[in-house]
């Protein structure tokens, strides 16, 4: 059997099952179609009967297949990033920054910025489990840490076309800190910050990290379990005041804005002492990813962040030291719902807005 034959019947059956890389010959429009097909199947895309849809999304598909094939071309090792076919692949670039990221989170998260180290910080309290109590460091710190070995960390959720990353990454966190200090781990409500935030968040339509944990530590919101306020992904009105909420919920005492750019040491150790954190981020290079660490072609620019995600963990013992990122693009995505980005360089702006906090 031909080369080319072997490896188009690999590939559509694989992508049947699972997320594979893609490599693109010359001459494959044909090969391209039949792996189009596949796509618009597995990921049920509306625009299978609009004949010119299809033809638009093909075009912008096979852009990807191009993109794709360079980005894995570029591999340094067995565990660098790999890229492939993912539900963002029948779009163009600028078009997944619209829908899916948010460009504004850097000019959002800029009016935090006081100096290189330091954000924003909040705290009614200042003792040696506090936020803004932890100046005596641990002396060492494990060479790998994982919350989610620790039963500290919910399912990854989807957020689909709602643009309100920056809720979903805080309540995450939210979440862990509850679970750590009580033993036991419950979902809250991402859609009581997307309907109720107030401070200059505006639901789908963006916000940002410190000025919702600003909001809720200065105001003393609860933010209540998602079975009291289940997520719709849509930007609704306040149910707040009809909510019956006597005792259950979690409220922020404490949070800290950090900018760790040259320490991520200090971020690590953050991470293993005290929990994970809420991050904001360029995911722009995150199109077609399916596993593997990041460590090049990634923005770290301050201007460039459109994203926020939760670190729940990291390995500085591997080849490539990472940090394990957990996604609000559901389980498909990545590997399982998360990614790992290179530890040391700034990788993706990743310690250039990280957020902490203290519940109660």
């Amino acid at each position: 059997m031909e080369w080319k034959t072997v490896v188009l019947t690999v590939l559509i059956v694989s992508l049947c099952f699972f997320a594979v890389p893609i490599r693109v010959g010359p001459n494959t429009s044909d090969q391209d179609l039949k792996l189009f097909k596949n796509y618009v199947i597995r990921f049920n895309k509306s625009y299978r009967h609009n004949p010119e849809e299809y033809d638009k999304r093909f075009q912008r598909f096979q852009r990807s297949l191009q993109h794709i094939d360079k980005m894995n071309r570029l591999r340094s090792s067995d565990t660098s990033a790999f890229y492939g076919l993912t539900q963002f692949s029948d779009l163009t670039e600028e078009e997944f920054l619209t829908l899916h990221l948010r460009p504004d989170i850097s000019v959002r998260s800029a009016k935090h910025l006081i100096n290189p180290h330091s954000l924003n910080r909040h705290s009614e309290k200042s003792d040696s489990k506090s936020v803004l109590g932890r100046m005596k460091r641990a002396n060492g710190i494990p060479t790998k840490f994982d919350w989610r070995n620790k039963g500290v960390v919910t399912p990854v959720k989807a957020q689909g076309s709602c643009g309100a990353c920056w809720a979903f990454s805080t309540v995450e966190v939210a979440e862990a800190m509850f679970a750590i200090q009580n033993g036991s781990l419950y979902s809250f409500s991402v859609q009581e910050m997307i309907d109720c935030a107030a401070n200059g968040n505006y639901g789908c339509e963006g916000g940002d990290i410190c000025s919702l944990l600003t909001w809720l530590a200065g105001a003393k919101i609860k933010i209540l379990p998602e079975t009291t306020y289940p997520l719709t992904r849509s930007t609704d009105a306040c149910k707040l005041e009809r909510t019956v909420s006597k005792d259950s919920g979690v409220i922020i005492t404490d949070f800290a804005c950090d900018n760790f750019m040259g320490a991520e040491d200090e971020l690590l150790e953050s991470i293993a002492t005290h929990g994970p954190v809420a991050v904001a981020v360029n995911a722009l290079s995150w199109q077609n990813y399916l596993g593997g660490v990041i460590q090049f072609h990634c923005d770290g620019a301050f201007s460039s962040l459109n994203h926020a995600v939760q670190i729940v963990g990291y390995d500085n013992s591997a080849a490539t030291p990472f940090y394990i990122v957990r996604n609000s693009w559901g389980t498909v995505f990545g590997d399982k719902g998360y990614l790992y980005i290179a530890i040391g360089n700034n990788m993706c702006g990743i310690a250039n807005q990280v957020s902490s906090m203290d519940v109660i």
